[in-house]
């Protein structure tokens, strides 16, 4: 294996790692030109060298496998190192009772009746037994404390139309 080879398959390496560089480093994108140089001197290696005459489609062929998995490599591996770790942020961690309720359990207020806690305009505030959901009223303005049904559960969404008192 001679040399030419070499530097070649060096520059493919190098142009992986500068565009990997390039995420973490604010350069204005001469990192990018820098790789953008590696993998043209790598291809013009591989096309005009006299030891690798003839074979600047396998120049290319080796770029278009070498390249991405250096990329996907780094982008698995480097999270799990401790520079990496440093670095990333962690997985957001949903707690139990936080956020928007699941559709099914939604679905479970369907037919109860609750008390308005802030005007629905048409979107506001609902209690059903101690707690409080985001509802859109069916039609149009409900006043606080008018007591409400659930009509209907669609996705996160709560559907309320006010009951009569009589």
């Amino acid at each position: 294996m001679d040399w030419w080879l070499l530097l070649a398959v060096f520059l493919y390496f190098a142009c992986a790692f500068l565009i990997v560089a390039e995420i973490f480093v604010p350069s204005g994108g001469l990192i990018s030109i820098c790789a953008l140089a590696c993998l043209v001197g790598g291809l013009w290696i591989f096309f005009k060298s006299p030891m690798l005459v003839g074979k600047g489609w396998i120049g290319i062929l080796v770029a278009f496998v070498e390249i991405p998995i250096v990329l996907v490599g780094t982008y698995k591996i480097f999270p799990k190192t401790r520079f990496g770790k440093s670095v990333t942020l962690a997985p957001p961690v949903k707690k139990q009772g936080e956020g928007v309720p699941d559709t099914e359990k939604l679905r479970k207020l369907l037919g109860m009746t609750g008390i308005v806690l802030t005007p629905l305009r048409p979107v506001g505030m609902v209690e059903f037994d101690g707690y409080r959901f985001e509802c859109v009223a069916d039609e149009g303005y409900v006043d606080k404390g008018t007591k409400v049904k659930v009509i209907n559960v669609e996705s996160t969404q709560v559907k309320v139309r006010t009951v009569d008192e009589n």
